[in-house]
């Protein structure tokens, strides 16, 4: 009886120990949070940074100098889920079950979310292109608008943009070259393959360089269409047309040993501008 009660308060006393040192099943809430950015020139980083408020009031990016920065979403995502004391951002297209989203302000991250306008960390996929684009890339345009094109966007998470009519060929041949965000990059491939299937003899060739040089690309006139995953800037839009492909929600990520469910906006703003740096400190 006596080594039973003495077992057990042992037990006890380690339990509080434990919950004092900020531990949860091997996750110490005391670490420092590591915070995983994108890229300068990331359409992502661009409209994370300004929905969640991470920058000054000149509208300058205000992320942390201590953040991991990675070029493109796999380097975010392989990165989170090497690391269970990371945090990044990705498209919410993307998301896979390697790492975990969180929740934000109590709204899962989600399409139908996005779609009610109730998960507030949202934006655009944008396609842009001259005035004077060639008869065969518009044509892929009007089948990415169409209603096959939007389903093929709804299927892979995102959020459709037009409710488009039936998409008919015009028995077009040749080769478009699309390049920029790699977020927008999963969906566009998708769209190709399934244009590609529609058109004999038309082949759909995707860079994946991010929306900055996307929009350059089109400018300069190396690429057809260019991939974006923010709103274009002033000078971009000066120069090119351009059209809303998709809805897409921007996804908090974790690692899945992180127990962390939910984040405020005024919580992550704090994380990316360096001034919450620790897990036990959102909790």
């Amino acid at each position: 009886m006596k080594k039973t009660i003495g077992l057990t308060l042992v037990m006890v006393i380690m339990a509080t120990l434990l919950v004092g040192c900020g531990s949860s099943e091997g996750f110490d809430s005391s670490k420092l949070i590591n915070v995983v950015s994108r890229e300068d020139g990331s359409g992502t980083r661009g409209a994370f940074v300004e929905i969640v408020g991470v920058e000054d009031a000149n509208g300058n990016d205000m992320t942390t100098t201590e953040a991991v920065v990675q070029n493109s979403t796999n380097g975010v995502m392989t990165t989170v889920a090497g690391d269970k004391y990371s945090i990044g951002y990705i498209s919410l297209g993307s998301l896979n079950d390697t790492v975990r989203a969180l929740s934000v302000e109590g709204v899962s991250a989600n399409p139908e979310n996005v779609k009610a306008g109730a998960y507030k960390i949202a934006r655009p996929f944008n396609i842009a292109y001259k005035s004077s684009i060639g008869d065969l890339a518009q044509d892929f345009i009007d089948f990415i608008l169409s209603a096959n094109g939007q389903a093929i966007v709804e299927e892979n998470g995102l959020v459709a943009a037009v409710d488009g009519g039936e998409y008919n060929p015009k028995g077009l041949s040749g080769t478009i070259v699309v390049g920029g965000s790699t977020s927008v990059t999963p969906v566009m491939e998708k769209l190709a393959e399934a244009y590609e299937g529609l058109n004999n003899g038309v082949s759909v060739e995707i860079q994946s360089t991010g929306s900055s040089a996307g929009m350059t690309g089109t400018i300069e006139g190396s690429l057809d269409i260019g991939m974006a995953s923010r709103e274009l800037k002033d000078s971009e839009a000066a120069e090119l047309d351009q059209a809303v492909i998709a809805i897409d929600g921007i996804a908090l990520i974790v690692n899945n040993e992180n127990p962390i469910q939910d984040l405020s906006l005024e919580e992550i703003q704090a994380i990316y501008l360096g001034e919450i740096t620790l897990w036990n400190e959102v909790e």
